[in-house]
């Protein structure tokens, strides 16, 4: 795993550590050593309580405490700020989104994420800005093999508006034993649309935002 793996597992280290779980515990839940744990989380004040079923009860530690207020106040701010979206917005976000996640080669419109709400701006942004035959729309899913498949297919039809009739093949992950328990029960999925026009369209405005914004005036 690389170094930046690893500091966002110390980060969540530390949270769970101040809600009071044990060293077995979060070392558990990471999927890492114990001893990293334990050099991790070494200056977190523990404050031991009753627990149910593996989770802390009682008053939250103070450190949780002043995390949770602060993150409402950086989600009332955010939401403000959010208000109202207008199309060209939408637009860049979603030409954002393709230019880190979408395919590059020459073809087809390939969008693929675990994110319900990034998959789901995606496609309403695609539809809203370009003529498509919805019968073009195809879905193909990434779901381990120990997962429920029609759940999955289920879940992501709706969220994409795109008939599960319209699903291609999907790939089945061997299921490892040393695998963390936190997996998207429904896996990942690529909505496609093959259209090399289109697809040109899209990495043109791509290239034209990054000139304009590398090169202002």
């Amino acid at each position: 795993m690389g170094y930046r793996g690893k500091l966002a597992e110390r980060a969540r280290a530390r949270e769970l550590r101040a809600e009071a779980w044990t060293l077995a515990e979060i070392a558990a839940e990471l999927g890492v050593s114990k001893g990293s744990v334990s050099i991790w989380v070494r200056d977190v004040d523990f404050i031991a309580r009753p627990r149910t079923r593996g989770h802390p009860a009682g008053p939250k530690h103070p450190m949780r405490l002043k995390k949770e207020a602060e993150l409402d106040r950086c989600r009332a701010e955010a939401a403000s700020w959010a208000h109202e979206i207008s199309d060209r917005e939408l637009a860049m976000y979603a030409l954002g989104l393709y230019a880190g996640e979408g395919s590059k080669r020459d073809g087809s419109i390939i969008f693929a994420n675990s994110d319900p709400i990034l998959m789901q701006i995606f496609a309403r942004w695609l539809r809203h800005e370009f003529e498509v035959d919805e019968s073009k729309f195809r879905v193909k899913l990434y779901l381990h093999a120990d997962l429920d498949l029609e759940r999955a297919v289920a879940f992501w039809s709706d969220k994409l508006g795109v008939p599960s009739e319209q699903f291609t093949k999907p790939y089945r992950a061997v299921v490892d034993s040393t695998m963390r328990h936190n997996r998207h029960v429904y896996g990942c999925a690529s909505i496609v649309y093959h259209s090399r026009t289109l697809h040109r369209r899209v990495m043109a405005r791509i290239a034209a935002i990054g000139s304009a914004l590398a090169n202002p005036g």
